[in-house]
């Protein structure tokens, strides 16, 4: 029983060892833009995590990529619309304002608009609703 536990045990710490992936950086300076790129950028095939938090093979990947892009010397921007122009918008949390992505940025004001006109029609719209009793009568038959 002890070997089937201590078997367990030693699976469970190498995977978990294997989804930490340390990156010879040069430096602090090196390794805090690395991080701050990394988590610019999200995850494609996790539900909204950036490639620093993921551990999904493709985010380790574009880890990968974007520090061997850094290493070669590329800028934030340039390493940016690499992937933009590889992956789309969809890659940036922030994704720029032009005509594709106008209803990401325009879609939840015109629905909290919609919703509030509807709202005030209703409340505003004269006579009692045809489901409910009308207005208590002073009168009482006795």
């Amino acid at each position: 029983m002890r070997r089937i536990v201590f078997a367990l045990a030693f699976l469970l710490t190498t995977t978990l060892a294997q989804a930490i992936d340390p990156l010879p950086f040069a430096n602090e300076a090196e390794e805090q833009r690395f991080q701050a790129l990394a988590r610019e950028l999200r995850c494609l095939v996790c539900q909204n995590q950036n490639i620093a938090d993921s551990d999904a093979g493709l985010a380790k990947d574009l880890r990968n990529e974007v520090f061997e892009m850094m290493r070669a010397g590329k800028s934030d921007d340039e390493i940016r619309q690499f992937l933009v122009d590889r992956y789309g918008d969809f890659v940036l949390y922030d994704p720029p304002f032009k005509a594709v992505t106008l209803v990401l940025w325009v879609g939840p004001i015109l629905i909290l608009i919609v919703g509030f006109a509807i709202a005030r029609n209703m409340m505003l719209r004269g006579g009692p609703h045809p489901d409910l009793p009308g207005p208590i009568d002073d009168k009482v038959d006795r």
